[in-house]
């Protein structure tokens, strides 16, 4: 199997089978942000404690990239210091931008194919602009 397949796969896996899709019952960091060029829509929900992203949720609309996207930053952020998703946001800004980046959570290795295609790079940056907008809301609390 070729590695842009098996990509593929890991990208359709979280598309068809979203990991963290709902929303908190109580307290949460919560930001709606949308791409108007192409419709996607993301709300991210996080819980924030002691300056770690303790549990995160989406449920958005939108193409696979950007669902699969938020999937996997959703399961990738969990258990971190608001400081260290931070850098993971900025770490998956560079692999936009063609950059060779390695993450402890590897599936988000699949949406590197995303550069070479730059009106899908929105579609994946959505879930993580999100995440940044939640980061700042948090910490002005």
């Amino acid at each position: 199997m070729q590695l842009d397949d098996l990509y593929r796969r890991v990208i359709m896996d979280h598309y068809k089978n979203p990991r963290n899709r709902g929303t908190f019952e109580g307290e949460a960091v919560s930001i709606n942000l949308n791409n108007p060029t192409c419709g996607d829509k993301i709300q991210l929900q996080m819980q924030v404690e002691d300056g770690k992203v303790k549990a995160a949720r989406f449920l958005g609309e939108g193409c696979s990239i950007s669902l699969s996207s938020a999937s996997m930053m959703t399961d990738a952020v969990k258990g971190k210091t608001l400081e260290e998703a931070l850098e993971m946001a900025e770490k998956f800004s560079g692999l936009m931008k063609g950059e060779n980046v390695e993450f402890e959570y590897e599936d988000l290795e699949a949406l590197s194919g995303v550069n070479k295609f730059p009106a899908r790079i929105k579609c994946a940056t959505l879930a993580w602009n999100a995440l940044r907008k939640g980061i700042e809301q948090s910490n002005a609390k």
